[in-house]
């Protein structure tokens, strides 16, 4: 359950305002329908939840304790580096001509490769043997955060403050963080 909630609210928290929410927005906008837009974000998270996951179950069998706890400090350092830096624009896909679905699914499959919520959820993946409630808590974690994107387009940004949830997320994860890293050196 640990691993569940963990990655639920790790990264509920790390994909507001990032660009996966501005996407699906973005698209909704665009095909002036949400229902493919949805189906497209969450078969991608699912997706790359998925192999986050696995992918740090592996890790979680080669590598002990302490470097484990290190590699989680290290991306939560990451994630809360990236909340907090200027973040290039989004490409909207104006170009994509292969409908709604394909367009959400391929764009935010390809934008969530890499990104910090990645390395979050391998990382959590890798502290537990419990790989799959990883996955689907960081799958839930990201809808929490995207669906509201779809419902609310443009709207959202003036109906939270999306830029203080960001500053507050991006300090929070570098605390986090950086008491993690330095108990797994031993400092604290």
């Amino acid at each position: 359950m640990d691993a569940f909630l963990t990655s639920l609210f790790a990264l509920a928290l790390a994909e507001i305002g990032d660009r996966p929410q501005i996407l699906c927005a973005a698209l909704v906008i665009r095909y002036g329908k949400a229902t493919p837009i949805l189906w497209g974000l969450g078969l991608a998270t699912a997706l790359n939840c998925f192999i986050s996951a696995l992918g740090g179950s592996v890790v979680n069998q080669w590598i002990s304790e302490e470097p484990l706890r290190l590699f989680y400090a290290i991306s939560l350092i990451f994630a809360g580096a990236g909340m907090l830096a200027w973040r290039r624009p989004v490409d909207l896909l104006e170009k994509w001509t292969i409908g709604p679905f394909w367009t959400a699914f391929l764009g935010i499959f390809i934008l969530q490769l890499g990104d910090k919520g990645q390395f979050i959820l391998a990382a959590t993946a890798a502290r537990t043997d419990m790989w799959a409630f990883a996955a689907i808590g960081g799958w839930i974690g990201v809808m929490i955060a995207c669906v509201p994107a779809l419902v609310f387009q443009e709207k959202l940004a003036q109906m939270i403050p999306i830029t203080r949830i960001r500053q507050f997320g991006g300090v929070i994860f570098l605390i986090i963080g950086g008491v993690m890293a330095l108990s797994a050196w031993g400092i604290l």
